[in-house]
């Protein structure tokens, strides 16, 4: 097993760097809505099928051809609905949110975009689409992430610094987004509980993790939260285990979410009580990714 093997299973190992999160925070919690609707597979969109994934569709796909309206109607719930009653929840509590955005998704509502921007949360990129970036040639993807940079400054003054593909990147992804530059971090990755640097094309750049347990893609079908109680629990857990780690080995909790499934009223109940349990827990920094990649490049240098 002498061979360069590209995968990293060590990590910090059994001693994780003190993060020195600001105030001395036992875990810093970072709140991401992804922004897709409106920008996923659609006929509409030039497609040959539309999407049938993350929704509340349990079997049953339109033959390729053919749109999916039900399908178009769980989607629109997001931006119509659920964004707002999100967006609510948030600015109430004055808390502050990353949103991965999808930039044709910015384009189709841009009063939504408009209230995000205001309400002070980062922009980091999703894509110019909600699609596989795997399934792109390097030039399409080129095209991309230059396009998705372009239409979210433009649309929201924000330079986005950083970058999450659907669900996974290609193997040229990384490699892209130093090539275009101005990015500070990319999450493309589920691998550990504090961020950590890499070399990508000869350059140090900051990978900070996100997760798919603490996320509402498991309110889609099939589905392993049943009811907003489950996703309230498990993300409780999630949170306090960290937290009392933290007294000595603090880390980094991401929580995802999407505007059509915790949107939904049943669920984002349960979400307000975890921003609540939160807030009242105490000694936890609840901010932006950029904030993230702010303080681990001011306060870890790589090397």
């Amino acid at each position: 097993m002498s061979e360069t093997y590209p995968r990293d299973l060590v990590g910090y190992g059994g001693t994780p760097p003190d993060p020195r999160w600001p105030g001395g925070a036992r875990v810093a919690v970072s709140f991401v809505l992804n922004v897709e609707e409106g920008s996923e597979t659609n006929i509409l969109h030039g497609d040959s099928r539309n999407e049938g994934g993350l929704s509340e569709v349990v079997g049953g796909r339109h033959p390729a051809g053919q749109r999916d309206l039900g399908m178009e109607s769980l989607y629109d719930y997001g931006p119509r609905a659920g964004f707002w009653r999100i967006h609510r929840l948030f600015q109430d509590r004055r808390l502050p949110m990353t949103v991965y955005a999808c930039a044709m998704a910015l384009e189709r509502n841009p009063i939504a975009t408009e209230a995000m921007a205001k309400a002070g949360w980062e922009f980091a990129s999703h894509g110019w689409r909600w699609i596989n970036h795997y399934e792109l040639s390097e030039d399409e993807e080129r095209e991309h992430i230059a396009r998705a940079v372009e239409i979210t400054q433009r649309l929201t003054g924000q330079r986005p610094r950083g970058f999450y593909a659907r669900y996974a990147p290609s193997a040229n992804t990384r490699r892209l987004l130093v090539e275009e530059g101005g990015f500070l971090y990319d999450s493309d990755s589920y691998s550990d509980d504090l961020p950590y640097w890499v070399r990508e094309s000869g350059k140090d750049h900051l990978v900070i993790p996100y997760a798919l347990d603490t996320n509402d893609v498991k309110f889609g079908a099939p589905a392993s939260y049943g009811s907003g109680e489950d996703f309230f629990r498990y993300l409780t857990d999630a949170f306090d285990q960290l937290w009392e780690e933290g007294a000595e080995a603090p880390k980094m909790l991401s929580v995802g979410l999407h505007q059509r499934l915790v949107g939904r009223p049943g669920r984002a109940r349960q979400l307000a009580r975890f921003l609540d349990h939160v807030m009242a827990k105490g000694d936890s920094w609840v901010c932006r990714r950029i904030e993230i990649a702010e303080h681990w490049h001011r306060e870890h240098k790589p090397g």
